[in-house]
């Protein structure tokens, strides 16, 4: 059942992009290069000669601040889930292969082998319970450096992919004002390298409503619907959390996105890259 409405909800997100993946046989998807658009009469989502994520991703995780083990595992049994080919249908690794039928120019599709390769824990705030943007590549140099011995992660320049989750008491910028996630490239001043990486915020104490929706409802709505059998029409949560499924939408939505727009120059509509509609935006 957990898996089932996790796949409900990404493919609704890609739900266009999901019709394209059921009229083809997986060979068929496959077998040839091809470059697939999103279609939407009102996105334009073009291909500007960037690459995609195709070789293999190491993830790492960067735990920040404290957090629930029920929730990291939880979060974790998703990331594992994305290669899984184990899983009954529908499940997240059918939906990532939707994701999977974008490709670079070099006729390349994005990669269906994630690993979950190293997880690092930041419980001491190394940067403050107030973030700015900028601030997530520093806490990713943090993460990855050499003074924290075997504890430190790997800066992987080739296939590496960082992810920052922030716990429920730290506030970072525009979150639940504008954004409840995003993913960029690290800069060279900062970290060392360019990597891909992307941040997403734990929203159950701070604006469920906006970033855990379905599973908790926008105060701006005003009261939710009512059930026909009493109560609210409110999807529960399915893990009975609605920051940490809410997490896992928005963590879906960003990999998505940086796997197939790693360096603001590959899968996009609209003219302006660094505030872009993508894939997980249709």
């Amino acid at each position: 059942m957990q898996k089932l409405v996790y796949c409900h909800l990404f493919l609704l997100s890609l739900s266009c992009l999901s019709c394209w993946a059921l009229s083809w046989s997986q060979n068929q998807q496959f077998k040839q290069a091809k470059n697939y658009e999103g279609s939407s009469d009102l996105v334009d989502l073009e291909y500007h000669m960037g690459p995609v994520l195709a070789a293999p991703i190491n993830l790492y995780i960067i735990w920040y601040g404290h957090w629930n083990p029920t929730h990291q595992a939880t979060i974790r049994d998703f990331l594992y889930s994305l290669s899984s080919s184990s899983a009954p249908f529908p499940s997240v690794a059918d939906w990532w292969r939707t994701v999977r039928l974008y490709t670079d120019q070099t006729g390349s599709n994005i990669t269906g082998n994630i690993v979950l390769s190293g997880e690092f824990y930041d419980s001491t705030y190394s940067h403050g319970s107030y973030l700015s943007r900028l601030d997530i590549q520093s806490i990713i140099k943090t993460a990855v450096s050499t003074s924290y011995g075997p504890r430190a992660l790997p800066l992987n320049y080739r296939n590496g992919l960082y992810l920052v989750l922030t716990s429920s008491d730290v506030k970072v910028q525009d979150f639940c004002r504008a954004v409840c996630g995003f993913h960029y490239f690290t800069f060279p001043i900062i970290v060392g390298v360019t990597v891909p990486y992307a941040w997403v915020g734990y929203s159950g104490t701070q604006c469920p409503g906006m970033c855990a929706y379905p599973f908790a409802w926008p105060n701006y709505s005003g009261k939710p619907p009512p059930s026909t059998s009493g109560g609210n029409n409110i999807m529960g949560a399915p893990n009975g959390d609605a920051g940490a499924d809410g997490m896992i939408s928005v963590i879906a939505h960003e990999l998505a996105e940086v796997s197939s727009n790693p360096l603001v120059n590959a899968w996009y509509a609209g003219d302006d890259p660094t505030a872009p509609t993508e894939i997980a935006d249709l």
